[in-house]
């Protein structure tokens, strides 16, 4: 999939010189896309949003806590 036009995004929870960070892309029609900050020239995540959804409720939820 390209994501030549992806809108990337850090937290604003980041800190330091936000090189440690996960970004998100939502301004691709039907998808979400994530990437590490470190390598953004690696290839991303692709999600559905219903997938992404579920998955930042998971977070918030707890599911992923050790």
């Amino acid at each position: 999939m390209d994501l030549s036009d992806a809108q990337w995004h850090k937290s604003t929870l980041s800190q330091g010189d936000g090189n440690n960070c996960v970004e998100v892309a939502r301004n691709i029609p039907g998808i979400v896309a994530v990437r590490d900050s470190k390598a953004p020239d690696e290839p991303g995540l692709i999600f559905t949003r219903r997938e992404w959804s579920a998955f930042i409720e998971g977070v918030k939820n707890g599911r992923f806590d050790h």
